[in-house]
Parts: C-alpha cells; sequence; structure tokens
C-alpha cells in the first residue's frame, strides 16, 4: 500500500487524486510542508511525499508520473507519440500554470515578508491570461480532455491548478477552462479526493 505525505491544501490534492482514479489503496499523512513527519522521508521538507515500498518518491508531477505508468492509466505507454504529447502538455501546464501560481503563493504567503513583493502578482496574472489563451491551440476539439476522450495526468493537473487559480483569485478567462474545470470537479475520485 502507498503512503501519501502533505496536506490537501498543498500540490498533495493532486497525488491523492490520482490515486483514487485509479482506484489504489493508500494512507495519508496529513502533514505541512516541514512537519518533522515529512522531513524524515524528505529532508527539503516539501510535500507531496509517496512513499512505494519503502521509497520516498517527490515532486507530484513525477508522483503521478510513476503511479501512471506503474498502473498503466491516465497516460499513453512510453515512446509512443501520444505520450510525447501528452508530456509536452503536462510540462506546458506544468511551466505556464502551475509556476505562475507558485509565484504568486511565494509572494503572499510563503517567503519571509521582508522578501516578498506583492506587486509582482498583477504581472503573474497578465501571463496567466495568455497561458490560458496559448492552451486554447493545443487543447483537442474532439474530446473533454485535453488530448480527447482519454484523460492523462495532464487533465488532473490542469485542473487542479484551476482549482488553485480560483483560490489565488487569478482570472480564468477563457469559456473552455471554466467547461472544463466543472466537468472535472464533478468527477467521483475528485470528491473522494477532497475528503481524504
Amino acid at each position: 500500500m502507498y503512503k501519501v505525505i502533505g496536506n490537501t491544501q498543498t500540490r498533495t490534492f493532486r497525488v491523492l487524486w490520482a490515486l483514487e482514479e485509479l482506484g489504489l489503496a493508500y494512507d495519508h499523512v496529513k502533514a505541512p510542508p516541514r512537519d518533522p513527519a515529512v522531513v524524515a522521508v524528505n529532508p527539503a521538507g516539501k510535500v507531496p511525499v509517496l512513499v512505494a515500498a519503502g521509497v520516498p518518491i517527490t515532486d507530484s508531477v513525477a508522483i503521478m508520473t510513476f503511479l501512471a505508468d506503474k498502473h498503466g492509466s491516465l497516460t499513453f505507454p512510453a515512446g509512443t507519440v501520444d505520450r510525447a504529447h501528452q508530456d509536452s502538455l503536462t510540462q506546458f501546464v506544468h511551466e505556464e500554470f502551475d509556476q505562475l501560481l507558485w509565484m504568486a503563493a511565494r509572494h503572499s504567503f510563503i517567503l519571509p515578508e521582508e522578501h516578498r513583493v506583492p506587486a509582482v502578482k498583477d504581472s503573474l496574472k497578465w501571463e496567466f491570461e495568455g497561458s490560458q489563451k496559448r492552451l486554447m491551440h493545443r487543447m483537442s476539439e474532439t474530446g473533454p480532455f485535453l488530448m480527447g476522450e482519454t484523460m492523462t495526468i495532464a487533465d488532473l493537473l490542469l485542473a487542479h491548478c484551476l482549482r488553485w487559480a480560483v483560490a489565488a483569485k487569478f482570472p480564468i478567462i477563457e469559456d473552455r477552462l471554466h467547461d472544463f474545470g466543472a466537468m472535472m470537479f464533478d468527477r467521483p475520485a475528485y470528491g473522494r479526493a477532497t475528503g481524504a
């Protein structure tokens, strides 16, 4: 059984959601970053951490990729063109959505107050709007998910970033993203993960 360490107000949520989508059993240790339970398996103190067969795995995207590959779902097979396209979308969402939101969080409450630059959030919101427009050209026209009829970890990552954006008051300007988020948040596995 897997062990997931991290509270649901962090990127840990996307790992829990992936586990729920995959129908896998896990233990959840609801520890915040830098908690002794986290530092014991990840000296950097960052969450999430997935412990698999006694080995800690860090970074939410790496964890989701491992789980999808190991269990043959939420992904296309490695070495295929579809997988290359999936990885490209995953990296795009990570760089153009996740990182902007993370930088805003750092300048809102994570960095020591004397190192915060709150005004940077205006430029991050502007970039976030541009990222949404660029994503529209990459989303499939044939299905509800980023790549059409098949849901992948890129979809979970994007949906989690949309949830984060709403909480951070980053405007979602594209109607397709509103519809996508509503569809993803209506999934039973999402509901189960929110109660984890």
